[in-house]
């Protein structure tokens, strides 16, 4: 891996490890208005992000076309709003476990999905380590105590997840990972709060206690301001493909945080279910592979968000 590559994957593995631990932030809002909670999550982060966002973020916004704004509308709606939202109403009826389960499935999505979109055929080293990675996350996680409404939702999760990452491609190059991140914040920030009226009326939002509030403060600092800001560093060198692999983690990092909470315990089959994913992770991304064979599957994968982003 080239320095490019290894500073994707670092920070593409950040952002992971965060959004794992979001999972058991998630679990202490259990009570918390939906979308409320959110609107404060993306509202603050936002906030935060504005002097971020780098010089020239109107002149970026204003040549954005209609179809684009579009995209970042789905984007926020898709892979934001009804991520949070699916995990938070599936942890209702389903341990943390089910959620993380399903999203661990993502990268084996991604990996056929994105080529599709590019109009290619997947990469069998991607897949293969995308599977080893989803084997991986069920057995950190195991199943859990769940019911119909939990997979359901652990499902949408799924497909949040995916779209983050799938959807955000196109508009990567002309926003940039800061710009990016405080467009759709915004956006989902206003989406949450029409969500939050339409469903809950004058109730959707109330002030926290003291625990709900430093759960909303962890997801709105770092999990979101850095997370999202370091997951599109890290997508925009590595590409999609490969940067979902490293969603593998989240269920890894979930398991390590949970026993902080008393949601649950880290053991054998949460080391052993580790070792499959960092596994999967050196496969998919090239790590494993001789030094040769390595760059050249780099370099393959360092042209693919261009061609995406022609295409799309």
């Amino acid at each position: 891996m080239n320095a490019t590559t290894t500073r994707g994957s670092l920070l593409a593995a950040l952002a992971c490890v965060l959004v794992g631990g979001s999972f058991t932030a998630n679990s202490l809002l259990g009570d918390y208005p939906y979308a409320g909670g959110q609107f404060l999550r993306y509202g603050l982060a936002f906030l935060l992000l504005v002097p971020l966002a780098g010089p020239g973020a109107a002149i970026r916004l204003r040549a954005l076309g209609a179809a684009r704004w579009l995209r970042l509308a789905l984007l926020a709606a898709v892979g934001m709003v009804g991520f949070n939202l699916a995990v938070l109403a599936a942890e209702r009826t389903a341990e943390p476990a089910v959620p993380g389960v399903f999203v661990g499935c993502a990268p084996v999505v991604v990996a056929v999905l994105v080529p599709l979109l590019e109009g290619r055929r997947p990469q069998r080293i991607v897949l293969y380590g995308a599977l080893f990675v989803a084997v991986g996350a069920f057995t950190v996680q195991g199943w859990g105590r769940t019911d119909g409404a939990g997979i359901a939702f652990s499902v949408c999760a799924l497909v949040g997840e995916v779209g983050f990452a799938v959807l955000a491609v196109p508009v990567l190059r002309p926003l940039g990972p800061r710009l990016l991140s405080t467009v759709v914040c915004g956006v989902a920030a206003a989406e949450s709060a029409l969500a939050g009226v339409l469903a809950d009326g004058t109730g959707w939002l109330r002030r926290p206690d003291a625990v709900e509030a430093g759960a909303l403060l962890w997801q709105a600092v770092v999990v979101t301001v850095v997370g999202f800001v370091c997951w599109y560093m890290g997508m925009q060198r590595i590409g999609a493909e490969r940067a979902t692999l490293f969603s593998g983690l989240i269920p890894v990092a979930a398991a390590c945080t949970a026993p902080l909470v008393g949601t649950g315990s880290y053991g054998a089959a949460q080391a052993v279910g580790s070792a499959l994913v960092f596994a999967g992770v050196a496969v998919g991304s090239g790590a494993a592979l001789p030094s040769a064979r390595a760059r050249r599957f780099a370099a393959e994968r360092q042209t693919a968000p261009e061609r995406s982003l022609e295409k799309l």
